[in-house]
């Protein structure tokens, strides 16, 4: 069965290794990215097609975006610039960027009507996960386009079909304030106990044994708050972004959200310290900095 060529559009730390684990399934790639440099590694290291010198596109049937903000990907789609026109109708765009969710069903309306589809396929899991080819996928979309193109997303990770258009980047907002909150409230109950008197490292351990254990005590504290090493793969000026969109959700949802718009504004304050390399795990030193 010949697969089809996927036109993957973002090669940051996440899109890159999730582009590489297509090519290496065997589907013809195509790539873009605002670094050229990046293009051009991806193309030498994959025998990916560089988009900008790409002849046509007409062959292309899927679009993966992995870029930062639904602003961005309206307009990589439809703007001055934007490719869709030069897709062939039947083509399908699987958003993968933490998008805003009433955003993404304006867009997949716009792109119905030039007879191109749209699921949106957010991922968490980070770096790590990314490389391993071990990402969470929540996927919103028809169950028959999602189960056209299953094959191609498990090469990135696992699929959970969680409703309608829009659907994924709901939950991936609604996941990452769970974990934005969880966090936030253990980089405090630390530097509480530590002031106390207590050993953040048994805090830990005596957390992850008990009622407080969430998933920043498992997985982020030793390895890469108390470590320091701060190297979880994920910004924190991206933490408030995903904050901002859950946040707005709840607002468009006319639903109270008082604990999610405190976290928010805790989240702001820190990404005022902070620059776009800054990990969110840096929360533990900006809180413990200005405790």
């Amino acid at each position: 069965m010949t697969l089809p060529k996927v036109l993957f559009i973002g090669l940051g730390m996440m899109g890159r290794p999730m582009a590489g684990h297509i090519a290496v399934a065997g589907y013809p790639l195509v790539v873009s990215d605002v670094s050229e440099a990046a293009v051009m590694e991806v193309c030498k290291e994959l025998s990916a097609e560089d988009l900008k010198a790409a002849a046509s596109i007409e062959d292309v049937e899927v679009v993966i975006t992995m870029l930062p903000s639904s602003a961005v990907v309206k307009d990589v789609l439809l703007g001055s610039q934007g490719i869709a026109s030069r897709l062939k109708k039947g083509a399908v765009v699987i958003d993968m960027s933490s998008s805003e969710p009433l955003r993404t069903r304006e867009l997949a309306a716009e792109l119905d009507q030039l007879s191109i589809g749209l699921i949106d396929a957010p991922v968490s899991g980070g770096v790590k996960r990314a490389i391993s080819g071990t990402l969470a996928i929540m996927v919103g979309g028809t169950q028959a386009v999602i189960d056209k193109y299953s094959a191609l997303i498990s090469r990135m990770g696992v699929i959970t079909h969680v409703g309608p258009v829009g659907a994924g980047h709901a939950i991936k907002a609604l996941n990452n304030y769970v974990s934005a909150a969880g966090l936030l409230a253990t980089v405090e109950a630390l530097h509480i106990g530590e002031k106390f008197g207590l050993d953040p490292a048994v805090m830990t351990e005596v957390l992850n044994t008990a009622s407080g254990s969430n998933f920043a005590t498992q997985n982020k504290v030793r390895q890469f708050m108390l470590s320091g090493t701060y190297g979880s793969g994920f910004a924190l000026q991206l933490m408030v972004k995903d904050l901002k969109i859950a946040v707005d959700l709840a607002d468009q949802m006319e639903q109270p959200m008082d604990l999610g718009h405190r976290c928010l504004d805790v989240w702001k304050d820190a990404a005022t310290h902070s620059d776009p390399r800054t990990d969110h795990t840096e929360m533990y030193r900006i809180i413990g900095n200005h405790g």
